[in-house]
């Protein structure tokens, strides 16, 4: 296991790209050109990050450890947020994914009443390769069966767990998109049965609403580069929440990640599921 400090380490390098802004209907807003270093100091003891963007001062962040509400897979993957939802404050988060030369970060922000704000979709590539980018994901993009492995690690840093996954996605007779979950369990464990969960959604253009219970509907945004974003409408005290990201690297894979919290509105785990449509 690498430590969460080598961790941070894979996103070493200088990234060019975006910061742009989205309603929660998914609206474009603006987009602003980006240039973020983040550079090895004292034989990489230190890092230092540097954000450019245009129309606005850089900003400097100096790193010589990581915690908080911050965590790290092996592959430089993380999420950076809020570690505990309040009443009458605002609630965010980061999910950000790293695969080859790119990076894909998405910010979710709620307002002091708990009702999502606005989105953050961040592109970007290292300097000196290639900005390939994905379509914007359709519906299309999704339907069938998605077989994967999940990583789950805890904010108390326990030993991570790691399970399959299996996501069914498909339309019924009226136009209803219908979801299966399944996930097994914990591989060290010895027994194997699966946990399934069904629910369904109405589409609309590039909005997916989870709308079963009016008092928790979930709503997936089908954004720019193979992105989704996936969010309570409102995030409410004394409930479970999750926000999660998803994005389509290539036709046939993608990944999703999770960041949940307990019904104390405590952050607790944070996981990356990597899948393939067979």
């Amino acid at each position: 296991m690498k430590s969460q400090w080598e961790c941070f380490l894979q996103n070493l390098g200088v990234w060019e790209g975006s910061f742009t802004n989205f309603s929660p209907e998914g609206t474009l807003l603006n987009d602003t050109p980006s240039r973020l270093s983040l550079e090895g100091l004292n034989n990489n003891q230190t890092v230092r990050l540097t954000l450019s963007r245009s129309g606005a001062d850089d900003v400097i962040r100096e790193f010589r450890s990581v915690g908080g509400g911050l965590l790290f897979f092996e592959n430089g993957s993380f999420s950076e947020g809020l570690i505990q939802l309040g009443p009458f404050s605002e609630f965010g988060a980061e999910l950000a994914f790293v695969h080859e030369n790119r990076r894909f970060r998405l910010v979710q922000l709620f307002d002091k009443n708990g009702h999502l704000n606005r989105l953050i979709l961040i592109r970007e590539h290292l300097a000196g390769t290639p900005a390939t980018e994905r379509p914007p994901l359709q519906i299309n993009d999704l339907l069938g069966e998605w077989q994967g492995q999940a990583v789950t690690i805890y904010r108390d840093l326990r030993s991570p767990d790691i399970y399959s996954t299996t996501l069914k996605i498909q339309l019924d007779d009226t136009g209803r998109l219908i979801q299966t979950t399944s996930f097994g369990d914990v591989l060290r464990q010895a027994a194997s049965r699966l946990r399934t969960i069904t629910s369904t959604a109405s589409i609309k253009g590039s909005i997916v609403l989870f709308d079963q219970d009016p008092q928790k509907q979930i709503q997936v945004l089908l954004l720019p580069d193979g992105a989704s974003a996936t969010s309570p409408l409102k995030v409410q005290l004394r409930q479970p929440l999750f926000l999660e990201a998803g994005w389509l690297i290539q036709s046939n894979l993608r990944q999703r990640m999770i960041r949940s919290y307990n019904e104390k509105g405590e952050w607790v785990s944070l996981t990356l599921v990597t899948e393939e449509k067979v």
